[in-house]
């Protein structure tokens, strides 16, 4: 599953193959409310079709009726503006005396575009350079830490993972958490010692690591744009991952299980792991949102949604919190399913 400016790049090279003129389009600014944020992306073919998004639709839909009425004959990158005036920014959907700011680009061969698939597909992070003035394309490395740059003259945009995932398990659920997570701009690795749950293992892109789990989490280096969650149940699995990553600088580290064998884990970890007390207030368990999940695909939202408050910053209710929410309908901790976090 491609994230969406993924999609996007993946489109704009199939409509360039195919002989057909195309632009793409980049978020550059935003005043006032937003329904995309700045560096967000759309490739639009002379025929008319779109990938991608820049706004809540409506933004789109002047541009894809010029395309149709007009066709796509510019020959250099250009900055456009939407919504100077109150009333334009009824017309485009943004607040008012709202202002949403592009770059539009025409694609061509010398754009990049292939060679920077290439260079995702092979797990880099792209620095990707464009000159405004005369529509050259540099491509180099770039870090995580950068961030999209904008200046008269050129526009900076970065593409690849910028976010790591390291789940612990390869069983069902990992699946979906793993395909979910690479949609949301993760490189993910699934960490499967157990030959006989990675044989089965089939998600494309996704890193799979054969290792012990406390190997695997300090090969990785963990820094603060890193998220662990264990899934295997095994407590010799999934108590060597979260000692490791509860004492490195992983902005989240979850495991699945029910409030007793959290209860439990904290224990274990805090007498045969020498853990401190800081370091356990790291760890969310019952992993998840409490949004009454079920089965694995809904599981797998409910964890990435509290991964996602996490990464930016959120402070949730504590009626979301799994053992909260359970704690206050009244719940025994005998006989939960350890597989449901809510």
């Amino acid at each position: 599953m491609d994230n969406i400016d993924l999609e996007v790049l993946k489109t704009a090279s199939q409509w360039l193959a195919a002989g057909l003129r195309c632009e793409l389009i980049t978020v550059l600014k935003t005043w006032g409310s937003s329904p995309r944020p700045e560096g967000s992306m759309l490739a639009i073919c002379e025929d008319g079709r779109v990938v991608g998004s820049v706004s809540g639709g409506c933004i789109e839909d002047d541009m894809i009726a010029r395309a149709r009425a007009e066709g796509l004959s510019r020959s250099q990158p250009g900055i456009v503006t939407y919504g100077m005036t109150a009333d334009e920014a009824h017309r485009f959907g943004l607040p008012c005396g709202g202002t949403i700011e592009l770059a539009i680009e025409p694609l061509s061969t010398a754009s990049g575009i292939g060679e920077l698939l290439r260079r995702l597909e092979a797990g880099e992070l792209v620095a990707r350079r464009l000159d405004l003035q005369t529509g050259t394309v540099t491509l180099c490395a770039a870090l995580p830490s950068q961030s999209m740059q904008v200046s008269s003259n050129t526009l900076v945009t970065l593409h690849g993972p910028r976010w790591r995932l390291l789940v612990i398990g390869a069983g069902q659920l990992s699946r979906f958490v793993a395909q979910i997570a690479q949609s949301m701009d993760y490189a993910v690795t699934v960490c499967e010692p157990r030959e006989e749950y990675r044989d089965s293992w089939q998600v494309l892109g996704v890193r799979l690591a054969t290792g012990m789990p406390d190997d695997v989490v300090q090969a990785m280096k963990l820094d603060a744009r890193c998220a662990v969650i264990a899934l295997t149940h095994d407590p010799k699995l999934d108590d060597l991952a979260l000692m490791e990553a509860l004492r490195s600088e992983a902005f989240y580290v979850g495991a699945i299980g029910s409030r007793l064998n959290n209860q439990r884990r904290r224990e274990r970890l805090m007498e045969h792991f020498d853990m401190t007390d800081t370091q356990l207030a790291k760890l969310h368990g019952p992993i998840g949102l409490y949004i009454g999940s079920k089965t694995p695909p809904e599981i797998a939202i409910s964890i990435l949604a509290e991964l996602t408050a996490v990464k930016n910053a959120v402070q949730l209710p504590h009626s979301a919190n799994v053992a909260e929410a359970k704690n206050q309908l009244g719940l025994p901790l005998t006989g939960e399913v350890c597989t449901m976090p809510g």
